[in-house]
């Protein structure tokens, strides 16, 4: 692109949002550009199995990234593999800085930033990390062939990636804090029917033990009673939610208390042409239809924004000059 040119559109974030938002905004016939330092897919890279993505019984998150990723490409989208470093809004344009000095100006930006594994923030977890700690099954769940492991949490991740373990491991444990799981229901009657999985209801981990260079057990307690016990582990997979990777969004837009960026039901922040989208802004549920969902309707939204500032540009351009 030359210098001075200005994109219609930046997408910061490759994931099932950031490729929805690139195939409607291409279509859309906007002067596109997708910013993403890491794979083309995000988080649902590290899935074993998605089997609630429309059109797909079952696929796995490498492969459904991938076709994710294909699809933009086919209308000849511009990407570039870069780590953004800060979002400048303005008056006239909005300037994204990369981390290697460049910058790029834009009409519109969809922030699709997504969100990272929420800690359980105790003791041992992050000295541990790599060394039994875990946030991804597929990831680590080989090194735990024949062992037994807790995971943590009680929602569909969990389950997921607990049942995933389960092929792999003798013995699972699902820790969870409350006396029932937030799971869909087929997955928990799936935790129910597995033999090697058990449930330690209302429990939660408060320290995690070191032996022998890795993780070699847990301290749990018991959330109704406060009682705790020492129990022998050899992995911990921790599943309680994401936070938002929120460090690129602008001052003057606004979040919640838990970070997530508050938008309209078109995706828009406070600031005009800015959006965020997927697991980055508040929602109810956060699942890779919703996010490519979200992609779709700031794409159509940035698009109609767009449109109208070259409207505007034009008509000031036709005014007549005053004698």
């Amino acid at each position: 692109m030359a210098t001075g040119d200005i994109y219609d559109l930046v997408i910061v974030g490759g994931g099932p949002g950031g490729l929805s938002a690139a195939v409607y905004a291409m279509r859309a016939a906007l002067k596109t550009v997708l910013i993403e330092k890491a794979v083309p897919g995000g988080q649902i890279n590290l899935s074993d199995s998605v089997e609630n993505y429309p059109g797909f019984t079952h696929v796995s998150g490498a492969e459904l990234s991938m076709r994710f990723a294909e699809h933009a490409r086919a209308y000849g989208l511009e990407q570039i593999n870069e780590e953004v470093a800060e979002i400048l809004p303005g008056l006239t344009h909005h300037t994204v800085r990369l981390a290697d000095g460049r910058t790029l100006a834009a009409h519109a930006v969809i922030l699709a930033t997504g969100g990272s594994p929420r800690k359980l923030k105790v003791p041992g977890e992050e000295t541990l990390y790599g060394k039994g700690v875990s946030y991804c099954a597929v990831c680590d769940g080989f090194f735990f062939r024949g062992k037994q492991v807790i995971v943590v949490g009680g929602g569909d991740s969990a389950c997921e990636e607990g049942l995933y373990l389960a092929k792999l491991a003798e013995k699972v444990y699902l820790v969870h804090r409350r006396d029932a799981l937030r799971a869909s229901r087929i997955l928990q009657q799936r935790v129910e029917a597995e033999c090697k999985m058990e449930v330690l209801w209302n429990t939660v981990i408060t320290e995690i033990n070191e032996a022998n260079g890795g993780v070699g057990g847990v301290r749990l307690r018991d959330t109704r009673n406060g009682q705790e016990r020492e129990m022998p582990i050899d992995g911990v997979f921790v599943f309680i939610g994401f936070d938002p990777n929120n460090q690129l969004v602008p001052a003057g837009i606004r979040r919640n208390a838990d970070g997530f960026v508050l938008t309209d039901d078109q995706c828009a922040t406070a600031i005009p042409g800015i959006y965020a989208i997927g697991d980055l802004r508040e929602r109810y549920a956060r699942q890779i239809v919703l996010a490519a969902a979200d992609g779709c309707m700031a794409a159509l939204s940035a698009a109609h924004y767009v449109e109208g500032r070259k409207a505007a540009a034009a008509d000031s351009c036709e005014l007549p000059t005053p004698a």
